[in-house]
């Protein structure tokens, strides 16, 4: 059981820290000089992933049977991840929108953050390598434990606190690199070169989801 835990920590963290979409805007949030941002978005990011791990426990195997739907849904996803990747690449290089946000009343406040924890929700959504390792992580380790006279409701929701607790580990480092970049990021060339590169970065995960 013990073992059993470890590995499937080892593979949830592995998971939620490589490089990817989420990641990416992770790091990009981090670079902000707001960290209640930062963390609203990681948070939303790793909710939403621990709902894909619980959707895919129950149908995982249903999904399996359909593989048109499996071909379509990533490339349609991939289109949006390169849309958002366009947008970043060319954002505006200062936060005034942020400290807008901040400095406003606490109702506008509320709304930029329920804006940014929705967005993690999303793009965590429509990131084709989360539905993969969960529907992965499922196999691998809820049915083992399942087999070994654990209930599966059990075994999956174990899987998925693992996988949350995982995801706010993960992602939120992505989110503490961008933030050790602010002081960097003292100059509108230096916030467009950022952007550019996470741009990039995203794009090149796209193309590798897809190949």
């Amino acid at each position: 059981m013990i073992s059993s835990l470890l590995a499937m920590t080892g593979f949830a963290l592995v998971g939620a820290i490589t490089p990817g979409p989420v990641n990416v805007l992770a790091l990009r949030l981090g670079s902000a000089h707001c960290r209640i941002t930062a963390f609203v978005y990681v948070l939303g990011a790793s909710l939403s992933y621990a709902v894909i791990t619980w959707l895919m426990g129950q149908s995982g195997h249903g999904l399996l049977k359909h593989p048109e739907l499996m071909r379509w849904t990533p490339r349609i996803c991939a289109a949006y991840l390169l849309w958002l990747a366009w947008r970043l690449a060319h954002a505006p290089t200062d936060d005034a929108a942020q400290l807008k946000a901040i400095t406003s009343p606490q109702e506008s406040l509320q709304k930029s953050l329920a804006k940014v924890f929705g967005q993690g929700v999303v793009i965590q959504c429509l990131n084709p390598k989360a539905w993969l390792v969960a529907l992965s992580g499922v196999g691998m380790f809820v049915a083992p434990l399942a087999a070994q006279d654990m209930p599966v409701q059990t075994a999956l929701l174990l899987f998925c606190a693992v996988s949350l607790l995982a995801c706010l580990i993960g992602i939120g480092c992505w989110a503490a690199l961008g933030r050790t970049l602010t002081q960097w990021l003292n100059t509108p060339m230096r916030q467009r070169r950022l952007n550019q590169s996470l741009a990039m970065l995203l794009l090149v995960s796209v193309v590798s989801m897809l190949a």
